[in-house]
């Protein structure tokens, strides 16, 4: 519940500052890739980059979470190898030590 609602206060606090960012600053920033030109608003160009960031890090994340993916899998299966040795271990009869 908790959750939530901190969830849906964040939600209108970044919405309240992305609108008095996009009031202050109508200004517009000049994208120049020498065959292409074109003018952007200040707030537009923002928001693009932001979104840009966001997917560069999640591209990058999931490169991590795969590894950390493959890692628990060899872990698991040396977990599953060393429970039946054990188990095997157990199920040996005991010899006295004379």
């Amino acid at each position: 519940m908790f959750k939530r609602a901190g969830l849906i206060i964040l939600v209108i606090i970044l919405f309240a500052v992305m609108f008095t960012f996009t009031a202050l600053n109508t200004g517009h920033v000049e994208l120049d890739l020498g065959f292409f030109k074109r003018s952007y608003p200040v707030s537009i160009a923002f928001a693009v980059t932001f979104v840009l960031g966001i997917l560069f890090g999640m591209l990058c994340m999931t490169a991590f979470v795969f590894r950390l993916i493959n890692e628990r899998r060899v872990l698991r299966r040396s977990l599953r190898v060393s429970e039946s040795e054990v188990s095997s271990l157990r199920n040996l009869p005991l010899s006295d030590a004379d």
